[in-house]
């Protein structure tokens, strides 16, 4: 307070009159919020719009009451001036309210039973204001010549009661405003400022209380005139990027017209680390996968806190004072729904398979089973038994064969399920298990590392069986086998020691049905590939070093580095 009166002092030390000070204040104020409704008009979203043109008419009108409280001429007028001030002043609480939770993105200003409580207790304290002169208990006006000749007002205990709700409510508003300037990742001083200086009459009302130098009168109005001009005159681009960017709960990025990153939200800036320190950059140097330009409905896929998540990417332009701004890029999560549509299409696949298997794999084996059974019937009535026992041991191979098939089928249907739950798992010991389930004499298994993460210790062991068992049918019953932790992204390796996979068919070794040895079904790697999908992490086939095929199955959900071991650890299988 001491500053303030200081620059009163200071103003009238140079010879300029109170009263003149007062009269231009309000009545600049007036002209200033009503000078501000065209400007109000044109802001893009209609609520925010509503209340904020509802707070600028109404406070205009407040500050001209005041105008016309100073320069009544006489005593009756100026209680009727006063009087109205104080019934529209009141009302400059709504549109205030109203304003907040529209720019902020609630939807509390179109709750009907907020609606209906506040224009109670309003007409509610108008009527004890409009009987004030019956009771007393509002405030009482005596004529006073100090610091001018005007009505003085002594407020009663009501008027504070109903002052301590006004300017709880409006406090509200800011916490509101306070908490949006939190959230958005931009600089938001001048606004923080502006938000303050709505604040600053209060200061003024206590001292118009306290000192003569001041009219005991509301001084809100002066706050809101301020408020206009730097939002509407001074920050009105940047007032609506900051309201587009933080009423958002989905990522939000906001470009300017050169699509350069112009703000974004703390949600943005948790999916993409890389926006903090890249305003100004255009958005195709930080995410290239996104498109700018149209309205789209493109998923792209993201890893956050070790999951993949995937997006549907909506970019929309948007504008300010009817000049176009740039263009609003919204991420919204639609990991759900995409898992959801992934599945069906994995199910999809899976029924596929099946109709082929049945349809080829499962009736040419038996076709050659019952024509062998014609066959045997030919040479059980002719008596060659060499031909009889011929023709048997193919049906038993042909059966044996369809028995494969179908349970490899019956496999790849299940390992396919979404995973509900995980366990925490050690990468050398469920190795050093599986490779104990594994039909093998020569072979050898080297654990190079360990690693603990998170999967279904079954399908995991089915994952492990099928890739071993793979790397012994096309490397040979002597080839080595390591295993091990992978760096970045982080997950797991089998490696063998075998001839490797020609390039042109890395591709194909994964889809059901595909095989490059006779006898087998095709089955094996499309299930490892169903495991992998079903805890979400992302399987590749390469060469190693030693030509042999090299799996790496990553985006692993790990709890600790992986651990080397001062040497590799061999498991020799022998009969």
């Amino acid at each position: 307070m001491i500053p303030l009166l200081s620059a009163v002092g200071i103003v009238l030390s140079i010879g300029v009159p109170l009263f003149e000070i007062y009269l231009f204040a309000f009545g600049t104020a007036a002209l200033i919020c009503f000078g501000s409704l065209r400007r109000a008009r044109q802001i893009e979203n209609i609520d925010t719009r509503h209340g904020l043109v509802a707070l600028l008419a109404i406070s205009g009108v407040w500050a001209a009451l005041h105008v016309g409280y100073l320069i009544a001429p006489t005593t009756g007028l100026q209680y009727g001036f006063y009087m109205a001030g104080l019934i529209v002043g009141l009302s400059t609480v709504g549109p205030w309210l109203y304003f907040c939770s529209a720019y902020t993105g609630r939807a509390l200003h179109h709750n009907k039973t907020y609606q209906w409580t506040a224009v109670g207790v309003y007409l509610g304290i108008v009527a004890i204001k409009l009987t004030n002169p019956y009771h007393g208990l509002y405030f009482t006006a005596t004529e006073a010549t100090v610091p001018f000749a005007h009505l003085m007002i002594t407020h009663q205990p009501l008027h504070w009661v109903a002052m301590a709700l006004s300017y709880s409510l409006a406090i509200v508003g800011i916490f509101m405003l306070f908490e949006l300037f939190a959230q958005v990742d931009y600089d938001t001083t001048p606004f923080v400022v502006l938000v303050g200086l709505t604040a600053l009459p209060v200061v003024l009302d206590i001292v118009g209380f306290v000192s003569p130098l001041f009219v005991d009168i509301t001084y809100s109005a002066l706050g809101v005139a301020v408020f206009a001009v730097g939002v509407l005159f001074v920050y009105i681009d940047r007032f609506e990027s900051i309201q587009l960017a933080g009423q958002y709960d989905d990522p939000v990025i906001v470009l300017d017209e050169d699509n350069q990153i112009r703000d974004f939200n703390s949600s943005a800036v948790g999916l993409f680390p890389g926006l903090a320190t890249n305003t100004g950059v255009e958005l195709s140097e930080i995410l290239p996968a996104v498109a700018v330009g149209e309205t789209t409905d493109e998923i792209i896929t993201q890893r956050q806190n070790g999951k993949l998540r995937y997006f549907r990417v909506s970019t929309n332009p948007f504008s300010a004072s009817h000049a176009r701004l740039g263009q609003l890029i919204v991420f919204t999560d639609v990991t759900n729904q995409e898992q959801y549509r992934q599945e069906l299409e994995r199910q999809n696949n899976r029924l596929e398979a099946f109709a082929g298997m049945v349809s080829h794999d499962l009736r040419n084996p038996l076709n050659v089973a019952q024509g062998n059974i014609d066959i045997a019937r030919e040479a059980l009535s002719s008596g060659s038994n060499e031909q009889l026992s011929n023709s048997l041991e193919t049906v038993d191979r042909t059966l044996t064969r369809m028995e494969t098939l179908i349970g490899d089928l019956l496999v790849l249907a299940r390992q396919g399920q979404p995973i509900d739950d995980t366990d925490r798992v050690s990468l050398a010991h469920v190795v050093t298990d599986c490779w104990e389930m594994v039909d093998s004499v020569d072979a050898q298994l080297v654990v190079d590392d360990d690693l603990t993460f998170e999967a279904d210790p079954e399908r995991l062991q089915q994952l492990f069986e099928n890739l071993f068992r793979n790397s012994i049918e096309h490397g040979g019953q002597t080839v080595t086998i390591h295993v091990g932790a992978l760096e970045t992204p982080a997950g797991f390796y089998i490696e063998d020691t075998g001839s490797g996979i020609p390039q042109d068919k890395q591709a194909d070794v994964f889809e059901s049905g595909f095989t490059t040895t006779r006898n087998g079904t095709g089955f094996g790697l499309a299930i490892v590939k169903e495991i992998v999908d079903a805890h979400g992490w992302t399987i590749s086939v390469s060469n190693g070093e030693t030509g042999g095929a090299r799996f790496e199955i990553t985006h692993v959900t790990t709890h600790v580095e992986q651990r080397p071991t001062d040497e590799p650890t061999k498991i020799d299988r022998t009969a």
